[in-house]
């Protein structure tokens, strides 16, 4: 792995027994590509954000995290990025691993983090039109009508829906 990430600034620790790569946003591309190509790590088992939000003051207030696995030589490492709330974007990696593209838009609808390149970057469990990003440490659980939300946007989405009326489709 060291020789697949030679060249490219990154930091590297250990978490938990786990080899982790700390790297920065315009370098988190150029890692991935490698570990994929040169280091055999040919799968990515999970992308997901963290919120550090209520655990230190200052930024960078998000951390995304890409767990990937090399099967055949039974290996895990962990690829950290920092992302300033002011500015959460990263690069897509599904041109690395398609799988990637469901992890990525779950990681945009609950942290709210763009994924750039990514073409079909969409809500994949909320609505839409939902204002909130449920997985922030500043979400507002008081003050919101989720029920009320839910129903509009399932009235809206039965209404759409060429099967809603006809054989079990109304209810």
């Amino acid at each position: 792995m060291r020789a697949a990430t030679e060249g490219i600034p990154h930091r590297s620790v250990e978490l938990c027994g786990m080899a982790c790569l700390v790297a920065g946003r315009e370098d988190l591309h150029a890692l991935l590509s490698r570990l994929r190509d040169l280091a055999g790590f040919e799968s990515v088992t999970f992308i997901t954000g963290v919120d550090h939000l209520a655990s230190q003051s200052t930024e960078p207030r998000f951390e995304v995290v890409y767990q990937l696995l090399s099967i055949q030589d039974n290996q895990r490492v962990r690829v950290r990025v920092p992302l300033r709330s002011d500015d959460a974007r990263l690069p897509s990696c599904v041109d690395l691993w398609p799988g990637a593209g469901f992890m990525e838009r779950e990681c945009y609808d609950m942290f709210g983090i763009v994924f750039e390149g990514h073409l079909g970057l969409k809500r994949l469990l909320m609505p839409e039109d939902y204002d909130h990003h449920p997985l922030r440490k500043d979400f507002p659980h008081q003050g919101i009508e989720p029920d009320r939300l839910y129903r509009e946007w399932d009235r809206k989405r039965r209404k759409d829906t060429p099967f809603a009326a006809g054989a079990g489709g109304a209810r």
